[in-house]
């Protein structure tokens, strides 16, 4: 039942029919959508399923799109998407038809999954074409194709300075800080990020005071770039984004400096991610082996699973998690399994514990029969005491007092690995110990495994140093009576 702390905060995810019909809204997938039921037997395409040239300006028509070349990039786009993603099928002209021999297309598998599959299909294909959009942004932009080409037709790929592995992964590092941010700042109803900040986050050290002219100038060149690869990808519907005001390049030349502190930050670019964003971006990280829990994973887990699991959860996540395992698994038996799970004398036991308590609330009355019954259990005691008062419940035996010295030490035990609030822990030491005046004589004594680590961490905390200084010399003799 030991847990780990997770790298990243859960995520609270939309469900899969929301985030299917947002994948489905999203610009660049709805009109691979469309160019895939717009082929036909006389549509054609290049040696690599690119569409051919002359047929651009219908697939712009159909779309709706200028008929220019910016309407036909975008068709194009459109349709090397529906190409990747399964939704066309294309047959390669045969070699010996020559050089200028067409190939042709047709719907593929999945367009039928599009309306007639589960919101699990639709997602699959937009994770695909999340794929390819993603290698999209990361590809080099040409300036002159031309110059690449040697005499003898090779193109020479070194001379682009270009490694898709470092473009990737630092494109995965910038969507994994500002997946971070988002989850961190309360999921999809977080506010937009200033790009400046988010290029700071993979560049500037953390413990760099004032940046240096080299590196703000690292950072400006990748506000360039991101602000690229954000255009590439929002039409997936992967993120909001604002992008650089055009002005301030002109402004200030060919690449724009991060913001002075009163300069109005948005005009250097404002990105988001959107619910479908923060669903295709743990999908990702998953993919690579990143530890990326969402709220729901524990559902139809045990109550050992559970408490082990939300260990280390921010509050208003565990009591999601909780409130959903509740959902799946039904009052009757909860609260019995709950408090089996509870027990222990290992390091998070006192903060399974804590959490039992907050998932017996949860509960609700119907917890009491089970809870009444661990009343004498001398580790489930002390909360079965304070969980049945807080219920107002009649009848609530008084605690012996080597219970209420456990319950204490169990507490401040959680508390010390949660690693919460440091003021909250401080005033929950200083009014436990104020409760009782001989409370460090006593303390020492107490059975419990964690005793003396948190008597030598109230020996810390507490602002009295008369305090203080008894609970190290507290902390000093329990460790001399179990030898420790």
């Amino acid at each position: 039942m030991s847990a780990e702390r997770p790298i990243l905060p859960p995520v609270r995810l939309h469900t899969e029919a929301e985030l299917a019909r947002d994948a489905l809204a999203a610009p660049l997938l709805a009109r691979a959508v469309r160019l895939a039921r717009w082929a036909g037997p006389e549509t054609r395409v290049g040696a690599g399923g690119e569409l051919v040239e002359e047929q651009l300006p219908a697939a712009a028509e159909h779309l709706g799109l200028t008929a220019d070349e910016d309407g036909a990039a975008e068709a194009s786009e459109a349709w090397r998407l529906a190409v990747d993603t399964g939704l066309v099928d294309v047959e390669d002209p045969e070699e010996a038809a020559g050089e200028d021999a067409q190939g042709t297309a047709a719907a593929g598998e999945n367009l039928a999954l599009i309306t007639g599959g589960s919101p699990q299909d639709v997602l699959s294909i937009w994770l695909d074409g999340l794929e390819a959009v993603h290698a999209d942004a990361t590809a080099p932009v040409f300036e002159d194709f031309a110059d690449l080409v040697g005499e003898d037709g090779s193109i020479d790929f070194e001379s682009l300075d270009w490694d898709p592995e470092v473009e990737a992964e630092f494109l995965d590092g910038i969507l994994g800080n500002l997946y971070l941010l988002t989850v961190g700042d309360g999921g999809a109803d977080a506010a937009p990020v200033p790009l400046p900040a988010l290029a700071a986050s993979m560049i500037v050290p953390d413990d760099m005071g004032e940046p240096t002219d080299d590196v703000l100038e690292q950072v400006s060149e990748a506000m360039m770039r991101l602000d690229d690869q954000f255009r590439v990808l929002e039409p997936i519907g992967i993120v909001e984004y604002r992008p650089l005001d055009e002005a301030l390049l002109a402004e200030e030349g060919e690449d724009a400096t991060p913001p002075a502190d009163d300069e109005d930050v948005t005009r250097y670019g404002m990105v988001k991610l959107t619910p479908l964003g923060l669903y295709g971006i743990r999908a990702r990280m998953l993919e690579a082996g990143v530890d990326a829990p969402a709220i729901g994973d524990l559902a139809d887990k045990g109550a050992d699973a559970l408490l082990g699991g939300i260990a280390y959860y921010p509050e208003t996540a565990a009591r999601g998690e909780v409130e959903l395992w509740l959902t799946r698994r039904g009052a009757d038996g909860a609260a019995a399994e709950l408090l089996a799970a509870a027990r222990g004398a290992d390091q998070q036991a006192p903060l399974r514990r804590l959490h039992c308590q907050q998932a017996l609330a949860l509960v609700g009355a119907e917890a009491e029969p089970a809870v009444r019954a661990v009343l004498d259990d001398p580790e489930l005691g002390g909360l079965a005491r304070v969980w049945l008062a807080e219920l107002g419940a009649a009848d609530v035996p008084a605690p012996p007092e080597s219970m209420i010295f456990w319950l204490a030490i169990d507490t401040i035990a959680a508390q010390l690995e949660s690693e919460g609030d440091l003021e909250e822990l401080q005033g929950l030491v200083e009014g436990l110990a104020g409760q009782h005046s001989g409370f460090f004589d006593e303390a020492w004594r107490v059975e419990h495994p964690a005793t003396a680590d948190v008597l030598e961490a109230m020996g810390r905390l507490h602002s009295d140093k008369k305090k203080a200084k008894e609970a190290r010399k507290a902390a000093f003799k329990a460790r001399s009576r179990t030898g420790a």
